[in-house]
């Protein structure tokens, strides 16, 4: 097996202090510490250099950390391997995601694992993208549901990991359930051009989406309320505050007041829904299966969501 203090490393080297270090793998900071200076004795390296107040890594320490990404990989494919050829389990099983996806498709797939397999300790983790990945890298999740471009990371071209796209998720157009439109079965983004848009707030991964999608249509749509949450977004179009965008995996719930549209037409906005793993993992029975649940699951919601919503 790997040697627990080279993950601790690897994160440090992820994010950079000893303090994040600490909270994302779950030791204390004395004891991040200690595993580095004890991993420093046992290979007879400097892998780590004063930096102000805190520590850095050495040109030693960064080099170990890159070449040990195909150490990773390798003991992945390995332990992946080992537990496909064998009749045993693993007992602990970690999943993270952004808040939709949580909601949405992990919840379902945490309960589906308790199902076929009772013995299977199952731990769900809420995080966005780029969390995500610093869990992957200290081991505390071995799987993933991230929105593909909201990672700082691109899990593509990252030696560290490995993909599956299990959703291209569209974005439909919310309005009040009295707009002139919302009796119609689908509408393009010209035709609202000029209704006062929800949307967040500029620099945000969502308004840049909103903002391409009229781009690509070539007009300038009309911001006037901004939000963060999908939940406060129906709300402020269910009291007639204006029209916005909700992503097809997002549901109204009881929502009053609000009619759900397909987008027509040209700027069809789509978010790519992945499901990362650390490289070499993707062959462990328990990811495949979990890869499977998570498509079908997925595959049902584009199905039906129109279906429950119009």
């Amino acid at each position: 097996m790997i040697d627990p203090r080279l993950t601790t490393l690897r994160v440090f080297a992820r994010c950079g202090t000893v303090g994040a270090t600490a909270e994302l793998t779950g030791y204390s900071p004395s004891a991040v510490s200690a595993q580095l200076r004890e991993l420093q004795r046992v290979l007879g390296m400097q892998l780590l250099t004063k930096d102000g107040r805190g520590v850095r890594l050495t040109a030693t320490g960064r080099f170990l950390v890159a070449g040990s990404d195909k150490l990773i990989t390798e003991w992945e494919r390995l332990r992946a391997a080992a537990l496909e050829a064998g009749d045993q389990v693993q007992s602990h099983f970690g999943l993270g995601g952004f808040s939709t996806a949580a909601a949405q498709l992990l919840a379902p797939l945490a309960a589906a694992l308790r199902l076929s397999r009772p013995l299977l300790e199952v731990q769900v983790l809420e995080a966005n993208p780029a969390r995500c990945f610093d869990l992957l890298v200290a081991e505390r999740i071995d799987l993933a549901v991230i929105v593909a471009m909201q990672s700082d990371t691109h899990v593509e071209e990252d030696p560290r990991f490995e993909q599956t796209t299990l959703l291209n998720d569209p974005l439909d157009v919310i309005l009040p359930s009295d707009h002139r439109l919302a009796a119609r079965e689908t509408v393009t983004l010209e035709e609202l051009a000029t209704e006062p848009w929800i949307t967040e707030a500029p620099g945000s991964t969502y308004h840049s989406l909103f903002t391409a999608a009229f781009t690509a249509v070539g007009v300038t749509p009309r911001i006037a309320h901004e939000a963060v949450e999908w939940e406060t977004q129906i709300a402020f179009v269910g009291a007639g505050m204006g029209v916005g965008l909700l992503p097809r995996l997002a549901p109204l719930g009881s929502a009053e007041n609000v009619t759900r549209l397909r987008i027509s037409g040209q700027g069809q906005p789509t978010r790519r829904i992945v499901a990362a793993v650390r490289k070499g993992s993707i062959g462990s029975p328990l990811i495949k299966e979990s890869l499977d649940i998570l498509q079908a699951r997925a595959k049902r919601i584009l199905t039906e969501r129109l279906k429950d919503d119009l």
